[in-house]
């Protein structure tokens, strides 16, 4: 006959102790731990923001691009340009117009002395583009070129190298024409860029021009290229 003593009750009694604090630890880590999980989510979800430099910036400072890398985004009847002229004799002229690059050395459509583009005012559709050589080439290339401008055309030169040494009097007269206010300075390893129309009743706003100095050039024998960009006004028909 099995006989149970006060001892007996007493292991019995801290065996269930000892399950129920193990059932609460239990009970305690699993709640512990759903609370972490659900903060972390939580914090990966609405807080993490990568950095700039990884090329995936958050969706709410995203800014529209501007047509060309212009600073500004043009207003509407207006087309984005942006010129570069060339770098002494080492680095070619570049042009931009509407976002599309339409003469650059990446092209291989520019070289040495004035670098034209035609496009149509209204539309903005690039109509001609051609280099002439202004040191060793044919002026009368040029002269027939700006001679054959149709009425509501925009105009955009840059010059690379030398720009001026075969510049003529009816040249200068036909790009001041245009409205340029430098065109009779131009000379010898000048730089220059500029934005004319064929029917400009006033001097163009779209020029810059740095005359070759040898106390002032940044390469030697030549000045520094110029930068030119803006918002051109669309010819309304």
């Amino acid at each position: 006959m099995l006989t149970l003593t006060p001892s007996h009750f007493s292991l019995q009694q801290d065996e269930s102790d000892r399950c129920l604090i193990r059932l609460v630890v239990f009970i305690f880590t699993v709640i512990t731990m759903w609370v972490f999980l659900r903060s972390y989510t939580s914090f990966s979800r609405k807080t993490i923001r990568l950095p700039r430099w990884l090329g995936m910036p958050p969706k709410e400072t995203q800014t529209p691009k501007s047509k060309c890398g212009l600073s500004k985004t043009c207003p509407n009847n207006f087309f984005a340009f942006k010129i570069s002229s060339g770098a002494a004799n080492v680095v070619g002229p570049s042009m931009c117009f509407e976002d599309e690059i339409i003469m650059s050395p990446v092209r291989n459509n520019v070289g040495r002395g004035l670098n034209i583009a035609l496009v149509n005012g209204t539309t903005g559709h690039v109509m001609k583009k051609d280099s002439f050589d202004m040191y060793s080439g044919e002026p009368q290339l040029l002269l027939n070129f700006l001679t054959q401008i149709p009425d509501s055309t925009l105009v955009l030169v840059a010059s690379y190298d030398d720009p001026g040494t075969k510049m003529n009097d009816k040249i200068r007269m036909l790009f001041s024409n245009l409205g340029s206010s430098y065109a009779k300075e131009l000379g010898f390893r000048d730089s220059w860029v500029f934005v004319g129309a064929k029917d400009l009743k006033s001097r163009s706003p779209y020029e810059q021009y740095l005359k070759n100095n040898p106390e002032t050039n940044k390469y030697e024998g030549w000045p520094e290229l110029l930068e030119l960009e803006g918002c051109v006004p669309r010819k309304v028909m």
